[in-house]
């Protein structure tokens, strides 16, 4: 693996424009909402149960880097607004289980043909070599997302 802290101005510059045009490509990802009564955070608390299934509120809040007593509050909002069901601790009474509802599940899934739909229109201003380099790019982000 590169050290790409001693690497060469030409890593330096790649590792510059990787995370500039993630966050631009992020931010505007985010403005292509289904429903715009949830924060970014609600709708990401949504995606982590839809990844991982159901976590109690203290496993949610070490996935999303933040605090046990704002996922409390978090999940209080989502169950309100019926997206979240809190269920007892199987093993554990003193705990509770967040799962998504079936109205999570639909509203997480128009939002993913909403962004996925915009994205596509955008890839549409691509060549081929471009396409097939982002193709190839693909799994690379991913394994970077998730390291």
């Amino acid at each position: 693996m590169p050290d790409l802290s001693h690497g060469t101005a030409d890593d330096a510059a790649a590792v510059n424009a990787i995370r500039s045009s993630v966050m631009r490509l992020s931010r505007r990802l985010k403005h292509q909402r289904v429903d715009e009564s949830l924060s970014p955070t609600e709708m990401s608390v949504l995606g982590t149960l839809a990844l991982c299934g159901s976590a109690t509120p203290g496993e949610l809040a070490r996935k999303e880097h933040v605090q046990p007593p704002s996922m409390t509050r978090i999940v209080a909002l989502l169950e309100a607004k019926g997206l979240v069901r809190l269920e007892p601790h199987p093993d554990d009474r003193r705990q509770k289980v967040v799962s998504q509802t079936e109205r999570a599940e639909t509203m997480l899934e128009d939002a993913r043909r909403k962004r996925n739909a915009w994205l596509a229109s955008l890839a549409e201003g691509l060549d081929e070599d471009e396409w097939a380099v982002l193709r190839a790019a693909a799994p690379v982000l991913e394994k970077l997302a998730h390291l």
